[in-house]
Formats: structure tokens, sequence, C-alpha cells
């Protein structure tokens, strides 16, 4: 969202008042710097009677409003040491400059050797195991936070230069982006932003830091990054012991943190832990993401002595993709906390036994254990929970492994009270609807990091921009609030236009393509839309399609009706028109035009019909979808080749194919056509469908349930059954059931599941369209679903009336072959091996192993494969396709 832009006024003010203002209002300000004299950028100052945090600026200042009375003031600063200081405010600002002198790190009289692990293990160890501990500590909490952000596009292609400057995008000039919001956190999983303020000059290319924000590292991952305190964090890193240093009266450790693999969603850098309460002090760490580096620094403070929470943030984001090179720093704080522990878990003090390095120790801690259980059972009265209250409360020691189960039992009995348990979290995102209105004197009274020289000429060009285009819409307002209407190149270019408040309308340009059957052919359609109640946002659109084929000199077209909410969606069809014989579309129009003329390759094979449609899809609840669908066909005919036409003559290729699918499994008809070929007959189809996500987890965001994809496979069955009748000359049952899944690998990886086996339990008429076909390919691209389509496959030649299987195996590796060299893997370039397979009577066990390269250039993926039947190796192809984590929509 970007925020209205302030006049030279505005402007005037925003460099005058905040020095009036600080005369009148109180607090504490000054300049931060190390022993050296240089500035110390991003220094902590927490607050400690407030629970507040901020952060001194680039340049070292910092600027604390505080009513009138005593505070105690904790500085920090990594590889510093921290310094308290008692002040009292008066009624004006007080100066306090401070210098923070290097940090004393002590090692551990630990000596390390072939027989005895890094101490970091044994920290790490703790940490993790008290790490869902300190997940559940607290019931709820509230803050302010404040994010500052500041970037610049430092370098761009010379082909995008006008462009650009076209929008008043410059190289090197500073963009700002400053919100204040209200959050609120209630265990297990709500939590609630209302945004107070926005202040902004620029976008931020989707780099905002939130995910990091606003998750935990006591999470086993935040933003999808395997977090050092996750169970499986020693399968992802390696820990080195670098000293424990004294912070107020608390022992800090510091902790290096190595990749065993190094690339995307892994961490490197420092993780301070502090000793006995096991609770992270600070981060400064770096991760990756797709080739875009994200450094992080992390300071948290203990919250009424009780709880560490983080009090400021700080993000570097550099990156370069297809040729624009970004960086982008963010400065956030977070003030105000008032916490609300969780009774239930919540002790004084505990001490967490390892049990790999105090083995005496722990087996004394099991012994008591195992009485206390034994104590519990004769109980009977007593619940899970007081067990576990009493347990914890005891005050005595614990190990790693009783303390996981105890939380774990604890979230266990939690779930069993959720309402709704599948819910794994509860968002609401508000802004107040003064949020882009405030002004600069009151940025400069709420603002806790003063700007830097190179922020305020940000705003000042930024401002001054603002009034001229403002001066220019002014003089032109007649202009700017006359839509442009209906223009003659719409017709070849296509537009849509708004018709009064609930309904518009859309000129599609138009497409098309050549084909053997109809030659060159032109495809035009528009559509109608109106909204029919607000409520459930219940639409209606009429969607009219126009076909002209050039070779046949014949016109075809069909019209569609559509009535559709959240809950359901009703469609109408009727028409005359064509149809590959695999209603999947596995053939793209363009790509066929492409294959015909250059390749002499007519892939897509078509028939006509005049046909009624019906379909229907109803959303029963979450979990469940039921669709139908009834097709009445008074007439599908066969089609056949009309034009020769090429633009390249390959003298090896003989000429096209005809257009009559070549089958296995079909008839054989005793002609050179093929053996698919039909009379023209009626059909009537009938279909209903299910679809189940048992296991579905779901987001919910201000009220609205999300599913999270790929949180539960997704079963289908599918039955089709064709009526024989004076008005419908076909006569079959087909039944198939289907399992798709999308999971993950930790961080090494993604496995994509697809299986689906059926039957025609009777096929005493059965025409060719009707067949089960697959998703095949004979063109250099993939453009449907790389899970699940084949890259070798005939279309049509395995297409069967009888019994089938078809499965795919697809693995995304983060690390495989060239992605084992880290610049590679490091510019978001990933490898995936895939298997295909296909069992029908006539496939002798069609199978495909292929090897892809994905992420080229960001956008491409350049795939190889194999096919085998029975082992016996048949082809090798090379195919293209657009990169899989980018999601692309393909259409007739």
């Amino acid at each position: 969202m970007k925020a209205p832009l302030h006049s030279i006024f505005i402007l005037v003010l925003f460099l005058l008042i905040p020095g009036l203002l600080q005369a009148q209002q109180g607090g504490i300000k000054g300049t931060i710097k190390a022993d050296d004299g240089s500035a110390l950028s991003f220094a902590t100052i927490f607050v400690k009677q407030l629970g507040s945090g901020t952060t001194a600026n680039e340049e070292g200042q910092y600027e604390i409003q505080l009513a009138p009375g005593r505070y105690e003031l904790v500085f920090q600063h990594l590889g510093r040491k921290t310094e308290v200081r008692v002040v009292d405010v008066k009624e004006s600002f007080t100066e306090l400059n401070i210098t923070l002198v290097s940090q004393d790190i002590v090692l551990q009289s630990v000596e390390v050797n072939a027989d005895d692990e890094d101490p970091a293990y044994s920290i790490m160890r703790k940490a993790i195991a008290k790490a869902n501990y300190h997940r559940n500590l607290l019931d709820s909490y509230s803050a302010r936070v404040y994010i500052k952000g500041a970037g610049k596009l430092k370098d761009y292609p010379w082909l995008a230069k006008k462009q650009l400057q076209k929008e008043g995008i410059e190289k090197g000039r500073v963009y700002i982006s400053e919100s204040v919001s209200d959050i609120k956190f209630t265990r297990p999983n709500k939590f609630d932003e209302k945004v107070i303020s926005i202040r902004s000059d620029g976008k931020d290319n989707n780099t905002s830091p939130n995910p990091y924000i606003f998750g935990s590292f006591y999470e086993p991952e935040v933003a999808e990054t395997i977090s050092p305190l996750s169970p499986k964090a020693f399968s992802y890193y390696k820990f080195e012991y670098h000293g424990t240093f004294k912070d107020r009266d608390y022992d800090v450790s510091r902790i290096k943190v190595i990749p065993r693999s190094e690339g995307d969603n892994v961490i490197d850098g420092m993780i301070y832990i502090v000793e006995d309460s096991w609770s992270i002090h600070s981060l400064d760490i770096h991760t990756v993401k797709l080739g875009i580096n994200v450094f992080i620094k992390l300071m948290c403070a203990p919250i009424e002595d009780k709880a560490w929470l983080p009090v400021s943030h700080k993000f570097k984001i550099d990156g370069k993709i297809l040729g624009f090179e970004f960086e982008y720093n963010y400065l956030a704080t977070v003030s105000n906390y008032k916490i609300a522990l969780n009774p239930k878990l919540y002790v004084e003090k505990m001490e967490v036994i390892d049990e790999k390095k105090d083995k005496a120790l722990a087996k004394e801690v099991e012994k008591k254990q195992q009485t206390l259980k034994k104590q519990a059972k004769k109980q009977k009265t007593e619940d899970n929970t007081k067990q576990l209250q009493q347990r914890l409360a005891s005050g005595e020691e614990i190990t790693r492994k009783e303390l996981k189960s105890i939380v774990k039992e604890y979230e266990k009995e939690e779930r069993k009270e959720q309402k709704a348990p599948e819910v794994i979290s509860e968002n609401t995102f508000k802004i107040d609807s003064g949020a882009y209105k405030k002004d600069s004197s009151y940025w400069a009274t709420i603002r806790p990091i003063p700007l830097t020289r190179e922020e305020v000429k940000g705003y000042e060009k930024a401002d001054s921009i603002a009034a001229i285009e403002r001066a220019k819409e002014e003089g032109d307002t007649l202009k700017q609030s006359k839509h442009k209407g209906f223009q003659p190149w719409d017709i070849l270019l296509g537009d849509h236009y708004k018709i009064g408040k609930r309904s518009n309308f859309r000129i599609y340009t138009p497409t098309g393509g050549f084909n053997t059957v109809e030659g060159w052919n032109i495809i035009y359609k528009v559509a109608v839309g109106t909204v029919l109640k607000d409520t459930n946002r219940t639409r209606l659109s009429i969607t009219p399609v126009l076909r002209y084929s050039f070779e046949r000199e014949k016109l075809l077209g069909y019209a569609t009706f559509r009535v559709s909410n959240k809950k359901y969606r009703l469609e109408i069809e009727k028409g005359r028109y064509v149809e590959q014989y695999n209603q999947d579309h596995p053939i793209l129009p363009l790509v066929n035009t492409f294959t015909t003329l250059l390749l002499e390759k007519n892939l897509m094979k078509i028939y006509e019909r005049d046909y009624l449609d019906v379909r229907y899809r109803r959303v029963l609840n979450p979990f469940v979808t039921v669709t139908t669908q009834w097709t009445w066909a008074s007439q599908r005919k066969e089609l056949f080749n009309n034009s020769n036409y090429k633009l390249i003559n390959n003298n090896k290729i003989e000429g096209y194919t005809p257009n009559r699918p070549a089958n296995d499994e079909a008839p054989d008809t005793g002609t050179s056509l093929g053996n698919t070929g039909f009379a023209n007959h009626p059909a009537i189809i009938g279909a209903i469908g299910i679809s189940a996500r048992p296991w579905l987890k779901y987001r919910i965001r201000n009220g609205f349930k999300y599913a999270i994809p790929n949180s539960s496979p997704t079963l289908t069955f599918d039955y089709r059954k064709g009526l024989k009748n004076s008005e419908s000359d076909v006569d079959f049952d087909h039944l198939e059931l289907g399992m798709k899944h999308e999971f993950k690998m930790g961080a090494r990886g993604r496995v994509d599941l697809s299986f689906r086996g059926g039957m025609f339990v009777n096929a005493n008429k059965v025409y060719f369209m009707d067949y089960k076909h697959f998703l095949g390919n004979r063109t250099p691209f993939i453009t449907s679903d790389p899970v699940g389509s084949f890259r070798l496959l005939d279309y049509y030649q395995y297409s069967t009336a009888d019994k089938y299987f078809v499965g795919s195996v697809h693995y995304r590796f983060r690390k495989l072959l060239v992605s084992t060299i880290p610049y590679v893997r490091m510019a978001g370039i990933r490898e995936n091996i895939f298997v295909n397979y296909l069992a029908t009577p006539t496939s002798h066990n069609y199978t495909e192993l292929g090897y892809s390269i994905d992420g080229i250039l960001r956008i491409f993926r350049l795939e190889a494969a194999a096919s085998f039947r029975n082992g016996k190796y048949i082809d090798t192809g090379f195919r293209i396709g657009i990169a899989t984590n980018i999601a692309v929509n393909f259409s007739d």
C-alpha cells in the first residue's frame, strides 16, 4: 500500500515543529558510541519500568519521550558490555551520551578434545528442550511495534530505465516507509494487529520482515527457515561455543551456528543463550531465500524479569533478480509490553539436566520421576494438567526428556479443549481510518528512532514530487474523473469496463491459432458479470465465445451462464464447439500452432459436438467438496484434416498425421486413418465426484478461513455413467480413486505424490473421447502440472476403456549435483528427480525417469527424461517449462 504524499507546506512543518515539541516534552536523548569514539549503529535502549525498547539510528542517535519520573535504562549492543543507567527525567529533554566498551568474554573451563564434545551442544540441548516451554509460557501479551524501512534500487537493466524513470523510480534514491501498530497475542494461536499510522514514499517489493518480526525462533520454523531451537536442529546445524559474558545478573553464552549444508531455509551466525533460563538473549544471523540475503539482528529483554521477549530487530535484505539489484534495511522496536503468564506452566526456577553430560544426576532425577508417577496413579482424582503443574512447581531438577514429555502432554491436553484444533493460527489485521492522515509533526513525536540525514532527504524529495503531482491533478480534475469509455481499438486489444456499482463488462484479447482441421482460427470472448448479493458475494456472469475457422468457413460458439459464491458454483453451457479428445486439454493451441507450422507435428486431435453441459460444485464443509456434471450432446461428430499449410517443409516427414488418434487398445478398423473413428451419434453422460481433505488445517484472517496448502492429502472418488436410451448411444460405467499430496522433508527437499487408479466396470459402448486419457506430451514444452503429467508419453496411444493405474513421484532436492555448489544453490537453483508410471492393458509398465534443473534465471525449468516399457529403453527427450515456484495458469 502506498500512503498519500505530503505537500511542501507540511514538509516545512516536519522540519520546524519537532524542535518546538521537544521544548515542551520531556525525555532522554543522546548518542551511543564505542570506546574508540565511533558511533554504534542500531544499539538497543530498554526502559525497564515501561517494558519498552527502542533503537538508535545508523548514526548512533537515540531519543525517548518519557513522562517525568525515575527510570532504569539498559543500553545494549551485540559484542559490547551492557550499560545500565538510572535517570531522573524532568520536564525537558535530558542529554545522556553513552559509551559501550567491548564485551569481556570468559571461556568455560572445559577442554575440547577428540573424546569430549564442544560445550555448545550441551547448552543447545537444554535450550532446545525448553523451547516449547517458552513458546507456551505466556497466556497473552500486548505491545506496540514501530517498523521503519529504508530501501533503494542499486542497479537495473538498461531496458527498464525508461519505464522506471516514467514511474519516478531513481537509482540510488532512498525510499522510506514507517508504521506503528498495536499487537496482541493470545495463546495458543491468536494474533491481532491494528495499524495506527503509516507513512511511505515507496514500495517494499515484497521484502517485508513481518514473518520474522511476528514469528518466534522457539518455533521449529520461522518463515520456512529451520530454527536453531528446532527439535531437528542437530540434523541441520553444527554448533561451536564462543564463550560466556555477563549481562547485568545474567550469564549469556555465545554459540556459533554452522549449517551442515548452506543454502535456503537454514541460518548461519551467532545465537546468544541465557544460562539457567535457556532463553534467547539475542541473535546475529543470516539466511537466504531464493538467492536473496537476509541478515537479522534481534535483541531481547527480560520483561518483568519473567520472560525474555524481543525489543528490537534489525534486518538487511539485499539481492539481485533479473538484473534488478536492491537493498532494504528495516528497524523494528517493540514497546509497552503487557504480559500475562500461563499459570499452568510458569515456575520461578527450573534446573534442566542434560542426560548426555550429567549421567549420574540424570539417573537420580529419573528415579524421583518414577516415584512421582506411581503416586500420581494412586491419586485418580487429579487430572493430568494438575500433575504436570505439580511436577514443574516441585523446584527439583528435571531432565530434558521429561521436560519435553511434560510440555508435549500439556499441548495434547490443550488441543483436546480447543473448539477448532484444525485452526493453526487466527489473525486479525486492521488499519485505522486515520492511519494515512498523520502529518510530519505527529511522526516527529511518535517516532522512536531518529531519521538519518539520508532518510530526511528521501522524505524531502518525496514531498516535493508529491506537491508537483498534486498540482497537476488539481488542474486536470475533470479529465481524471471521467472514465475513458469504449475505444475502437479495444475490439482488438481488449479491456474491461465498470457498469454501475455491481456490474462490469469485459472484452478479452482475441486468441486463436492454427490446426490441420480448421486451418487458421480466431476466438473472440466477452463477459458480463454482476454481484447479486453483497452478504455472500453471489455473482452472476454470462460469457459468450465465438470461434471462426477460416479453412472450414464455419462459425462455432457457446455461452456459459454461471452463478457462484464461496459455497457453490452452478454453470450451464450451451453451444456447438470443437474439443480435444482428452478433456484435460493437454495441448495448448499456441504450442500446437508452433509444432504444426514449424515442426510439422499436428499433435492436437479434435472433434465437434452440439451440447448442453450442466456443472455443479458444492462445498459441503471445509473438508469435503462434491461435484457433478451432466452432458447431453445431441451430436458428436468426427472431424478430418482440411489444411496442409506449413511454414517449414521437412522432407524427412511424410506430412501431417490424420486427425483420428492412434490407439493400441481400440479395435482395428482396417483403414490407414487410424482405429478410433466413429459415426455421428448422440450421448448423455453423467458424472459425480467427491474430493476430501480429511486432515486439512486452516488459518483464519479477519474472520475468513484459509486452507493451508498441502496440510492434508487430497483424496478423490469419481464415477462416470454413459446412459443408453433413445437419445444416447453410449453405455459404460467408469470408477476412479485418487490421491495427491505434497510434503516437506525438512529443509532438505519436498516430495510430491500423485496416484490414480480406476476401471470401466461396464464398457458395452464406449467412444474414444470417453476413454480414460492421460497427460502425455510430445512437444518441447511442459505446460501442465509437472506432478502427474508425463514428459514423453504419446497423448492417446495407451488410452484405455479397461483397468489402469497411473502414479507420479516428484522429489525437489535442496542439494544434489550442481546444487552442491553453494553459489548455484544461493542463486535459487534447485534440482528435481521424478518418476512417472502407467499401467494399462497395452502400456507394458510404461515408466519415465527424469531429472530437471529448476529456477534457471529464476523463471525457467529444464528437464531431461527417458522412457521405458517393461524395463526396456524406448526414448529420451528434453523439455523446457516454467519454474515450479512460479504459479502460472494456462487456458485454451
